[in-house]
């Protein structure tokens, strides 16, 4: 039984439609931070991991994850079932449920919009028009009948057409969607649940144009009901939702056990609404969840020390009957080299032998030490723990070796000056731009980046940008070194790998890395179901990405999730973001007036 098979047999409907919006009750509110700012909720056009959590409690995809179970399992969301594969993979089935309905809005003319396979289709069509310079696009590129000579088109007509029915999009019905895949795919049900394929009305799109990203309107449990850009969003529940039963029992954990007795059977969701404050900064965090308002949070790095023993909570914190829920991330920290910079790009043996040097002199155990306070993990491989294709036993063959680092460099006649640092080859000056943000966190790697770098003689300059600023600069590719974090999409290795697949270079690919002998791997590997033989080319594909240095890998993150006790339901999914719609509040444990549910969480001035 092939993959694709295997996942089919496991679905199950798990969300069970009640076309009750009285559940959600206006008085319950939840009050949470983020630790950066979002870009929009377009997420066509944007990979912001924020604008991401908001917005899949706005739009819904065909599929989702089941709630409780480990390791993450799919599970039928707006689709009635899971989706029926032919053709030995290259064809996906699936069935919409009926009288799901968009939130109403103007572009609607007053008519109540129901949600149609045609707005998937839509949907993923967007991510291949160019005028949406899609990060996403990587997602189908290449794997849909049709699709990519249709770009192909847009991009000389510049115009993309969403009329002319095309073959690997097909909807027989108002709600039946026929995609056609080119090959098999073991990942593409993965791929159904990423919220970048989440459904959209054209309506809104065409009416909103750019500034769609500001007026999202979805079919979820959620809509936007205020907006402050890197500062407040406020969301209500949507009027329109149909609503489901808690019914997620799927848990081999005991621990669960009172989560579920609290839970089961009730109508969701709950929640009448979300305030999220935008808190960059760490210190400024952890005083607005110690004020008592934050429902619950990810606990700083900066306070662990303060508030856990090992891995459980210290008795001052226990006895404010806080739970506290730990999980290594499936996830990365790096940073990217860009190959199209003049000074870190290239595959000549001087370029690669500098990138070397510098990956060299970076210390990630002073960087967990020192910044992570021991909350986080030396990641060895781009492939993190949690994720399939991840090899526990793998080392990198990159190691912290300053000393090393400078005799490499002489080797390759980069020289020392009077100064201390060296000039390149030719003579020139040697100068690194590395972009960084404002965070007391990025402050702490920054001066670990320069404490190796002046070891080896290298001078460096660090240029704060605000993070989504950065994110925006990172996909045209224009910033010489940049850290950053992967968050797993779906828990298999091609989500990360694509990262350094060069025709991802833009989208995904954010230091233009094209290596022919890494892009034939990952091609090699695609062609593969998952599973052994696949993981095997992920070990080779990662020993490549080392030879030519294009990342310095950093850590995974451990989380410290700190609850307060009147949340009920929570459980942070490894791969789910949005998860106000599972929770409820208990009013009896709350120790403010949750008729408060108008007012935002308290200003906090750093």
């Amino acid at each position: 039984m092939n993959r694709f098979t295997r996942v089919v047999c496991l679905g199950i409907a798990l969300f069970f439609p009640v076309f009750d919006t009285l559940a959600s009750d206006p008085q319950k509110a939840i009050h949470t931070v983020f630790e950066a700012a979002d870009d929009g909720f377009d997420m066509a056009r944007t990979q912001n991991y924020y604008s991401g959590w908001v917005s899949d409690a706005i739009f819904e995809t065909l599929l989702t994850y089941d709630y409780l179970a480990r390791p993450a399992k799919l599970a039928p969301l707006t689709a009635e079932s899971m989706p029926e594969i032919r053709d030995g993979g290259k064809t996906v089935l699936v069935r919409l449920r009926k009288h799901i309905y968009f939130t109403p809005d103007p572009a609607f003319d007053g008519k109540r919009r129901e949600l149609t396979a045609r707005d998937y289709a839509y949907a993923i069509m967007r991510l291949m028009d160019p005028q949406n310079r899609s990060p996403s696009a990587h997602f189908v590129a290449g794997k849909i009948v049709g699709l990519d000579e249709r770009a192909a088109r847009a991009k000389k007509t510049g115009r993309f057409d969403y009329d002319t029915p095309l073959a690997g999009l097909a909807t027989p019905d108002r709600y039946t969607l026929r995609i056609r895949l080119k090959k098999t795919d073991s990942n593409f049900l993965y791929v159904l649940a990423y919220g970048g394929l989440a459904a959209v009305a054209r309506e809104v799109i065409e009416r909103y144009g750019h500034e769609s990203r500001l007026h999202p309107v979805g079919t979820g449990p959620y809509r936007l009901a205020q907006y402050v850009p890197r500062s407040k969003i406020v969301l209500l529940a949507n009027p329109q939702y149909r609503g489901f039963i808690w019914r997620f029992a799927a848990s081999s954990d005991p621990a669960d056990a009172d989560l579920i007795r609290d839970m089961s059977g009730k109508t969701m969701p709950r929640i009448g609404k979300v305030n999220i404050a935008i808190i960059e900064e760490e210190q400024s965090r952890w005083l607005a969840f110690q004020e008592g308002n934050i429902a619950f949070d990810k606990l700083p790095q900066l306070a662990a020390p303060l508030v856990m023993d090992g891995n459980t909570l210290k008795p001052a914190y226990a006895a404010q009957h806080l739970r506290v829920y730990r999980m290594v991330e499936p996830e990365i920290t790096f940073t990217t080299f860009n190959f199209k910079d003049p000074l870190t790009g290239g595959f000549s043996k001087e370029k690669i032998a500098l990138r070397r040097a510098i990956a060299m002199a970076y210390n990630v155990e002073e960087e967990i030490r020192l910044l992570r306070n021991a909350q986080a993990i030396k990641a060895e491989m781009p492939v993190p723990a949690g994720v399939s294709g991840h090899d526990p036993s793998y080392r990198s063959s990159i190691a912290y070796d300053p000393e090393l680092a400078s005799h490499l460099l002489d080797h390759f006649g980069y020289r020392r000056q009077a100064d201390g640092y060296r000039t390149l080859p030719d003579g020139s000056p040697l100068l690194l731009k590395i972009r960084t943000e404002a965070s007391s966190s990025a402050k702490t790697v920054s001066e670990i980046w320069k404490r190796g770098l002046d070891r080896i003689g290298i001078r460096a300059q660090f240029d704060v940008g605000n993070f989504a600023d950065n994110v925006k600069a990172a996909t045209e590719c224009r910033l010489m070194m940049w850290g950053s974090a992967w968050h797993a999409d779906f828990p298999e290795g091609e989500n990360f790998l694509q990262l350094l697949y060069g025709p991802n270079a833009g989208q995904g690919n954010h230091g233009c890395y094209r290596s022919a002998a890494f892009d034939a791997l990952y091609e090699q590997a695609m062609k593969l179901p998952v599973g052994e033989q696949r993981n095997r080319l992920y070990i080779e594909m990662s020993r490549q990405m080392e030879a030519d240095t294009a990342w310095v890998v950093h850590v995974s993150r451990v989380r410290n999730w700190l609850v307060r006790p009147w949340v009920q339901g929570f459980k942070k999914h490894p791969i789910l973001q949005s998860d106000w719609q599972y929770l409820d509040i208990d009013a009896s444990k709350a120790p403010y007036s949750l008729r408060g549910a108008e007012s935002s969480p308290p200003e906090v001035v750093p």
